[in-house]
């Protein structure tokens, strides 16, 4: 298997680029290296768990309209694995819209609206998805190439390409999920910030903050990149002023009215409050919904014990044996949360070194924006399961993959890295492929 690795360069450490350098042959060689690469593992898993693995019993309830199977055998074989839980709602939603249903408005519309435009074309909502989601990932990929490179070289670049790709979760930048859009909006809107075109980087943000709640996070990396950089050509810093004492707090730039393109980034979470306002009398349903899917707010520190509390209890359980039975949301494929607890503890904790590295290694709007990000899914733990989809969240936190890359070059241990990846990769595939909860 190829992977999306560059040779080492000459470049001495620490210095930028030239953003010629990088030209666009050579990153859509490295992106679609990776692309097709990993896009393959996860149609080969996907088809392979439909086939020997079949579904999990009870998945009918998730899907009572058939939107994950609509056409011939072959084609539900094909695609149907690439939908699956969360899929059945966006399908639904660029089918109906949000016809008074309030679970539906946890879900925002920019991506079922692109599904729907797709269909018009295709004239399959669930094809749409699937080619929405991989034109976006590849869109993903060339961003996240172009904006490494620019501070730490091709290499570092090559690699943070091939960690997204091959992330044991990434099998969602092919399903029906808005992971792939988030992130090929959310890495733009930066890329285009780093190189100074502020307007296109707020109106990109705006269309995050259309696709997920957390794109409004966008305004916070935007403004510190305006403050204290990187931006346009200067050299990478860790972004803050090497004066001594409380003049290194200081913003390295001084405010202009450019700044200003920043408060463009909300418009478009209002846009969908003001929506649900005209339509359901309150621009928060979307929020008062959460309780649906079992989620409160109780803060970062209260949900990382639970979360370490829960997975104590999966130790616990692995060695004295399952003492309670967990049912996945729906009642659907009963399984011991053993297992479960323990795979998203270890995300957890990957993500937590991941962020404390990004801290002391990327620029400070790249590592505070991780750091915000990360915050967002450990102050709302879902009951019983107060880590789920953590990984999901991990996997649009573009600085922790930066991170990963720059330590893998630093270690000179890419191709371990990546291997262990792509075999996981498979694994987890076949799991989403067949209906099973995997957090």
């Amino acid at each position: 298997m190829s992977i999306a690795v560059t040779q080492p360069e000459s470049r001495p450490p620490g210095t930028t680029p030239v953003a010629s350098e990088v030209t666009h042959r050579e990153t859509i060689k490295v992106v679609w290296r990776a692309f097709w690469t990993s896009r393959l593992i996860v149609l080969a898993a996907g088809v392979y768990g439909a086939l020997q693995v079949g579904t999990a019993p009870g998945y009918r309830q998730y899907d009572p309209y058939n939107l994950t199977a609509p056409s011939s055998y072959l084609g539900n074989l094909i695609l149907g694995p690439f939908a699956r839980w969360d899929s059945v709602w966006y399908l639904r939603i660029a089918a109906h819209g949000y016809d008074n249903r309030p679970q539906r408005t946890a879900f925002f519309p920019l991506y079922p609206v692109l599904i729907r435009l797709g269909h018009y074309v295709v004239r399959s909502y669930l094809l749409s998805g699937i080619l929405v989601s991989l034109l976006s990932f590849a869109i993903a990929l060339y961003f996240l190439y172009k904006l490494v490179s620019i501070d730490f070289g091709r290499e570092v670049a090559g690699v943070a390409v091939a960690l997204l790709a091959f992330f044991p979760y990434s099998f969602f930048f092919s399903a029906v999920y808005t992971e792939s859009l988030f992130l090929a909006l959310s890495i733009a809107a930066i890329y285009y910030a780093r190189v100074g075109r502020w307007a296109v980087a707020a109106v990109l943000g705006a269309f995050a903050a259309a696709t997920r709640n957390t794109g409004v996070l966008l305004l916070v990396p935007l403004i510190l990149m305006f403050l204290y950089g990187p931006r346009e050509a200067t050299a990478l810093t860790s972004g803050w002023v090497k004066d001594a004492g409380w003049r290194r707090w200081l913003p390295k730039y001084r405010p202009t009215r450019k700044l200003l393109w920043a408060l463009v980034v909300p418009l478009g979470l209002f846009a969908f409050l003001g929506y649900l306002w005209a339509t359901t009398g309150s621009p928060f349903t979307t929020l008062h919904v959460q309780g649906f899917w079992n989620r409160s707010t109780v803060g970062p520190i209260l949900g990382i014990v639970d979360g370490v509390v829960d997975a104590l209890d999966g130790v616990r359980q692995a060695i004295h044996g399952p003492g309670q039975l967990f049912v996945a949301p729906g009642g659907a494929a009963p399984l011991y949360n053993t297992g479960i607890d323990l795979m998203l503890f270890a995300f957890f904790l990957l993500g937590v070194v991941a962020a404390i590295g990004a801290i002391r290694r990327l620029p400070v709007a790249y590592s505070i924006y991780a750091l915000a990000a990360l915050l967002v899914p450990l102050s709302t733990p879902v009951l019983r399961v107060p880590f789920n989809s953590l990984p999901r969240f991990e996997l649009v936190m573009f600085p922790l993959f930066i991170w990963g890359a720059d330590y893998l070059v630093r270690k000179r241990a890419v191709y371990i890295g990546i291997g262990m990846l792509a075999s996981t990769l498979g694994l987890f595939t076949m799991m989403f492929a067949t209906w099973h909860f995997i957090g």
